[in-house]
């Protein structure tokens, strides 16, 4: 059985993975990712792709990701459980953009190699670009997905065990105190009659 500090590290272990690997693939996500040669008569020799085209979705992924390590801080146990799945749906989606531009490197360098030659069209790219070099970033956010997928695994399994959220997340429900009854307009009358003062 884990002891509540154990719990409770556990807790801020996950919550703080889960906040540095959506970081760093945020981070991944503006970098240059590959570089493709194109043929001798093309306007340019090489094009550098970042990860902003390589990898369009990486970013809100990445920033979902931050959120949700945000929300983890203060969620129940259900909301703790489901943030952990979505946070290994999350985790996937980035290891299925970095695995495809590693992939598949001329398919993602296209909208790039479109606008520094203005050839346009797959099968056209294919035919100009000679040859292409991946740079660690790619790499980095496919690990980044993995780990995050990881921590969200972790999330489910130990989400019952964690340390409740401090009170002042908690649901306040406001109850009339005993004695505190509004007093009836017509009771204060026959008080007042009787020669008692109602407002005591």
């Amino acid at each position: 059985m884990t002891s509540p500090s154990g719990a409770s590290r556990t807790k801020y272990v996950l919550i703080l993975a889960s906040l540095l690997l959506s970081g760093l693939a945020l981070i991944a996500w503006t970098q240059t990712w590959l570089t493709v040669e194109l043929q001798p008569g093309a306007p340019t020799t090489s094009v550098a792709v970042d990860g902003t085209v390589a990898a369009p979705a990486l970013a809100a992924l990445a920033l979902a990701g931050l959120a949700l390590a945000a929300a983890l801080a203060i969620a129940g146990v259900v909301f703790r459980i489901l943030l952990g799945v979505l946070n290994v749906v999350l985790g996937a989606c980035i290891v299925l953009s970095s695995v495809l531009a590693l992939t598949a490197p001329v398919g993602a360098s296209e909208a790039a190699v479109t606008e520094a030659t203005g050839v346009a069209g797959s099968n056209s790219i294919a035919d100009i670009v000679t040859s292409s070099s991946l740079t660690v970033w790619p790499v980095i956010a496919l690990l980044a997905g993995v780990l995050l997928a990881i921590a969200g695994v972790a999330i489910v399994v130990s989400a019952r065990s964690w340390p409740s959220s401090s009170r002042k997340y908690s649901a306040v429900r406001l109850e009339p105190a005993d004695g505190d009854a509004t007093p009836d307009a017509v009771d204060s009358w026959d008080d007042l009659t009787r020669g008692d003062d109602p407002t005591r």
